[in-house]
């Protein structure tokens, strides 16, 4: 079984209720078919004009106590909770659902602004941050081609410390979502002091602080990713690699090399990219490429199902 059946598998075992924010969109309202005939989860889709007055009120008023210290009045709260994306994340919050996918017609950041302020992040981790789930054909690097690629959508300019939590994040996300252990490289331009660089010391720093935090996390870094994913390379620059070459997830040192990474990797490699799945926060959610297709949309709410159980 590959990794996709794997994931809606997983997800049929337990049953969550997500929420599709997006009905006006054409893929939204075929995925949610797709999703209730196949037993997924259970889906609430809506849209503007479609929403509880009456819930719509007590969200209102929850956000407005969120963030009334931001200078959210109270009438800005009920402003707000008139868009089907916030309504959506403050369903998720109050547990009306078990989490929220969103972003076949809105952007990365306004979905991941929504979700950070309505469920709000982790403390363990501190930050939160976005990934995508690879599924490369006929691949034999990674999980049998199948890898974990962050972030690509949230944080422009990671420093180490954050890089460290985006580390221990998707870690953990390879343990839920795809049942395997995570073998996680810290990537760069260079391996093991083949060069030299800012960029370089904080991945150097990065790797110190997740082995502090996590010591028994199978880490590495820093790595150029073919001596990170390809055994025979690995052999040849780093022979004592705790990875050899095995890794199966990739962490990007900026936004601007994972998002060029994954794009790249999905058209060359028709490759399947499930996400920007949004991980550190308190409850699950997704955001969607605005290109994805109905398949993706599926995809993504069996992963955030699964994160729900």
């Amino acid at each position: 079984m590959d990794i996709l059946n794997k994931i809606r598998a997983r997800a049929k075992a337990k049953l969550k209720t997500i929420a599709l924010p997006e009905i006006e969109d054409t893929r939204v309202r075929e995925a949610a078919k797709i999703i209730e005939k196949e037993g997924i989860a259970k889906v609430l889709l809506f849209g503007r004009g479609m929403l509880a007055k009456v819930k719509q009120e007590e969200y209102a008023q929850k956000y407005y106590e969120l963030r009334q210290s931001k200078g959210i009045s109270l009438d800005d709260a009920r402003k707000i909770l008139e868009d089907p994306l916030y309504y959506a994340a403050m369903m998720t919050r109050n547990g009306d659902t078990d989490g929220f996918v969103a972003g076949a017609s809105h952007t990365t950041p306004d979905v991941a602004r929504a979700a950070i302020q309505c469920l709000g992040v982790e403390e363990k981790v501190n930050i939160a941050s976005s990934c995508f789930i690879m599924s490369v054909p006929d691949c034999p690097y990674g999980e049998y081609g199948a890898f974990i690629f962050a972030d690509c959508g949230i944080v422009p300019e990671p420093n180490s410390r954050q890089l460290a939590s985006i580390a221990i994040s998707n870690a953990e996300l390879a343990r839920k979502v795809l049942g395997i252990t995570p073998k996680v490289a810290l990537l760069s331009y260079s391996t093991k002091g083949s060069a030299k660089g800012r960029v370089i010391d904080k991945m150097l720093e990065a790797l110190a602080l997740v082995r502090q935090m996590q010591p028994e996390l199978l880490i590495d870094g820093e790595l150029q990713v073919d001596a990170a994913i390809v055994p025979e390379v690995a052999e040849i620059k780093y022979p004592n690699s705790l990875l050899a070459g095995e890794a199966n997830v990739l962490i990007f040192p900026n936004l601007e090399a994972g998002n060029i990474g994954y794009k790249l990797v999905q058209r060359l490699a028709k490759a399947r990219a499930i996400g920007p799945i949004i991980v550190g926060l308190n409850k699950p959610c997704s955001d969607l490429s605005r290109g994805c297709l109905t398949e993706d949309i599926v995809d993504c709410v069996a992963v955030t199902a699964i994160r729900a159980q």
